[in-house]
């Protein structure tokens, strides 16, 4: 956002700082630490991680001295650390979002569980939440942004992620009073259903990456958990269940975007979609319906109309999560959260043929995969969300590959905060669902 480099210098000038608390210390929160450090105005003083040295690491290679590193789970201890102007490495997650000296909490675990519990104390605690953990929004984000509202704290998506650069062309696009056709982001590689951590190690090692990481992307739950993020926003929806995964570069997408009695290749508008080919980009096709206003599009070399791409040809994933957090702290804004409700769903199908009794695994597995449906067609159909998975759900009947698990077809052998907050959040806004149907013209 425009300006936020000079409030953060006031911010450092006036002799305060905004203070970070991050919990997972992988490779999305090495990277934000680094990238914070660079910064005037903001620091990470205390991250979480089960592995205490991904902690020490991450500080290590932001270039903090390891004298001003602290070691320590307990808050007395944190708290006269951070004071001091030294950061604190800890392996108790509620040592962050509990601690009085946090203003800011950034989740970045890509555990829905965990990511679940650590928004929800956040919140409990008075403080924003910075969400790196889509999987979880997608999930219950509608009850934690409610709670957050109610807390007076931002509950927040992440800029730089790829639903937070969708959003901000959104709504630089509707701002303006463009019609916004549809939205939507490149996918890197070519979908493949049956991706599993085993098929994709060896991708997974060249790129050095997590291979349970990198199937979920292959098998297309990453794109779906985002843009089901997308359209819980905007309240826009899948043309079709799954979306269309369209092949196209960027010059194509304002024809294929036409509806298909025009010419194009779509049969709804506000749309949430995927392309193959423009990765690692995101856009808005956006068109208007005023003469002079095509006429400009026109000469400012934007195509011939009636549809005109806005792209965004990257996105730098946590480097980008200070925005959102300098945003919350500042304006109280989100960058994206659950604006319009639950409109979307990201549902679990069975990868493979699957047996009675078998446990499921999770995200990037083996046993399933996530595919998006209007959050009506996933009621109807009593489907089970896909951030609900973990090692902990059960099969009550055998389910053929591609056929989508339901409640009914599951038990949870261990209560978890996330089946407990997605009960609650069904039941709170059980009277307020709204039939939302796709939109032709």
């Amino acid at each position: 956002m425009l300006g936020i480099n000079r409030k953060l210098e006031e911010l450092e000038k006036s002799g305060t700082i905004i203070k970070v608390g991050l919990v997972g210390a992988g490779q999305m929160g090495r990277g934000m630490v680094s990238q914070i450090e660079n910064m005037a105005g903001m620091r990470v003083v205390v991250t979480a991680d089960i592995q205490i040295d991904n902690v020490k690491n991450a500080y290590s290679k932001s270039g903090v001295a390891s004298s001003d590193i602290v070691e320590t789970n307990n808050e007395e201890e944190a708290e006269e650390a951070v004071k001091a102007g030294k950061v604190v490495a800890t392996t108790d997650a509620q040592l962050v979002t509990s601690l009085p000296e946090v203003d800011v909490v950034v989740d970045a675990t890509g555990v829905p569980d965990i990511g679940a519990k650590i928004a929800w104390d956040a919140i409990l605690n008075k403080k924003h939440i910075v969400m790196l953990n889509v999987e979880a929004d997608v999930t219950i984000g509608p009850l934690l942004k409610k709670m957050a509202d109610a807390s007076g704290v931002v509950y927040t998506g992440t800029a730089g992620d790829e639903p937070g650069a969708i959003m901000e062309l959104y709504d630089f696009a509707d701002a303006l009073g463009f019609e916004v056709v549809a939205v939507g982001k490149g996918k890197n590689n070519p979908l493949n259903l049956a991706a599993n951590p085993d098929t994709a190690a060896e991708e997974a090692a060249r790129k050095g990456a997590s291979p349970k990481m990198l199937a979920s992307f292959q098998d297309g739950t990453k794109t779906m958990v985002e843009m089901t993020a997308v359209a819980n926003a905007t309240g826009f929806l899948p043309d079709k269940p799954g979306m269309n995964g369209f092949v196209s570069d960027v010059k194509g997408l304002p024809e294929i975007f036409k509806l298909k009695e025009d010419g194009g290749q779509v049969s709804n508008k506000k749309i949430v979609e995927y392309i193959n080919g423009i990765a690692p980009g995101v856009f808005v096709i956006v068109a208007s319906e005023k003469d002079e206003v095509n006429h400009e599009m026109q000469y400012l070399s934007m195509g011939e109309g009636p549809n005109y791409v806005l792209y965004r040809p990257y996105h730098l994933t946590s480097l980008e999560t200070p925005i959102s957090i300098a945003r919350a702290y500042f304006y109280n804004e989100a960058t994206i959260a659950p604006w319009k409700g639950l409109q979307a769903e990201t549902v679990t199908v069975a990868k493979t043929d699957l047996e009675e009794g078998q446990f499921l695994d999770s995200i990037g597995g083996f046993t399933v995969y996530g595919s998006i449906l209007s959050a009506v067609e996933a009621k109807e159909k009593n489907a089970l969300p896909m951030g609900l998975v973990d090692r902990n759900v059960q099969l009550k009947r055998s389910i053929k590959k591609g056929e989508i698990i339901t409640y009914d077809d599951v038990v949870q052998t261990k209560e978890s905060t996330i089946w407990r907050l997605r009960r609650m959040q069904d039941d709170t806004f059980a009277a307020k669902t709204e039939k939302v149907e796709p939109v032709k013209a």
